[in-house]
């Protein structure tokens, strides 16, 4: 199970946003769904490693916000509301979201094999890196190209050449960021598997070739 803690940075300094935060999360892919747990702080459940990757650069991009995600069993069965939610994924999502705190891209993961959750925080780290410089144009191009848009589209909706379109996605970083969301949720399934087998375990460099 993957339980993310998120927390806001200088609330003290500024307005109340969890309700923003948490109308905003209201439609994402949970277990339990995002509560308020203390303060500026709110906690989800969730069992679909892409998901934690899509959300966990949603919120990089928002900025503001510390990311924890705790990887690990829960107690069973879960109650209804999050808050009152324990075990071992809870604990060390909120190990994690107090170290998030101070690292350099603002989320961390904690995970019982540490070696899997190092490996999976140094994908997001280097996805967080390339979201968080995106331009404002670099974002026109690759929101549309998410959507399912093709190049040839993306250009007559911004009213630009496919050739401009194809620069500001390299520009953005497009392409390896698609490999590393891939890359970034296999090795967060692998770091909720208690087995680790083949199944859970990112293809290497020669699987991929």
């Amino acid at each position: 199970m993957l339980v993310m803690t998120v927390d806001r940075r200088h609330s003290r300094q500024q307005q109340d946003r969890v309700e923003e935060l948490l109308d905003w999360l209201a439609s994402a892919p949970v277990i339990r769904p995002f509560e308020r747990t203390a303060g500026d702080e709110v906690q989800g459940v969730l069992d679909d490693p892409g998901a934690v990757v899509d959300l966990t650069l949603a919120l990089v991009r928002r900025g503001d916000w510390s990311i924890g995600i705790g990887v690990g069993p829960v107690h069973e069965p879960l109650p209804a509301s999050t808050r009152a939610g324990s075990g071992p994924a809870f604990e060390l999502a909120r190990a994690a979201v107090n170290r998030a705190k101070s690292s350099p891209q603002l989320l961390a993961v904690a995970a019982p094999g540490t070696a899997a959750a190092a490996a999976a925080q140094a994908a997001l780290d280097l996805l967080a890196a390339v979201v968080s410089r995106r331009s404002d144009a670099g974002w026109e191009a690759t929101d549309l190209v998410a959507r399912g848009l093709s190049q040839t589209e993306v250009a007559d909706q911004l009213g630009i050449t496919k050739q401009a379109v194809s620069q500001r996605l390299r520009a953005a970083l497009w392409a390896p960021e698609v490999a590393g969301r891939d890359l970034a949720r296999q090795l967060l399934a692998a770091a909720d598997s208690p087995v680790g087998g083949p199944a859970d375990r990112p293809a290497s460099l020669g699987e991929q070739r």
